[in-house]
């Protein structure tokens, strides 16, 4: 019988038999083959360099592990030390501002720059634009015109102040004739004679009513 064409029933008792297993056992990798194949060994690079070299790359890796480690715990103990010394994070940031300003100071660029800044002011000033325009304002400032302007606004800010004092003067001289006119005296004794109607004499501690100070009405309206 055809080995390809055998019972292959699970519960037959000749399952399996006759079947050939040779090639069964060449699809299966070997221990390290799998690794080769996916990491291939670079050229000239033999299986024994490779293994020194994992080596000692997993003790490089040990020590950078070991490192962060005390790197973790000296930054902590740092921290202990400034919080005792009263060092905030807000002092801190300023030192480090100061500290990294005289570093910028101190460059050779800014120092360069500085220097190139003094040249160039040094060459405006220098230069016969800026010297005919300082030339010009002075002229202007001691012209007669710039002085008769100066003299005008003076004189114009006196007589505004000196208008101002007057009309407060008119004000308050209007309202001291108000007061001692007849029309204001006679009002305010009518004031006074209602008050003393409403609230009578001071030496009496009653109060008048009004019902008792004004006359009824024997007729009244309604």
């Amino acid at each position: 019988m055809d080995p390809a064409s055998q019972d292959i029933n699970l519960n037959s008792p000749n399952k399996g038999l006759g079947v050939d297993h040779s090639d069964s056992l060449s699809d299966v990798p070997v221990e390290g083959a799998v690794g080769n194949s996916v990491n291939p060994l670079p050229p000239g690079l033999t299986e024994e360099e490779a293994e020194e070299l994992r080596t000692e790359l997993t003790k490089v890796e040990e020590e950078i592990n070991t490192l962060r480690q005390v790197l973790s715990a000296k930054e902590r103990h740092a921290t202990e030390l400034k919080r005792k010394l009263g060092l905030s994070p807000l002092n801190e940031l300023k030192q480090n501002i100061t500290k990294s300003w005289q570093d910028v100071q101190t460059s050779n660029a800014y120092v360069r720059t500085s220097q190139k800044l003094g040249e160039w002011n040094e060459r405006v000033t220098g230069s016969d634009l800026y010297v005919s325009a300082s030339a010009t304002l002075d002229d202007i400032t001691r012209s007669e015109a710039y002085k008769k302007t100066q003299e005008t606004l003076s004189q114009a800010g006196q007589k505004t102040s000196a208008a101002l004092t007057t009309v407060g003067t008119a004000i308050s001289r209007r309202l001291g004739d108000m007061r001692n006119s007849a029309t204001f005296k006679s009002f305010e004794d009518r004031v006074g004679n209602l008050k003393y109607k409403v609230v009578g004499p001071k030496g009496n501690g009653e109060a008048v009513t009004p019902t008792e100070t004004t006359p009824t009405q024997e007729n009244p309206p309604f």
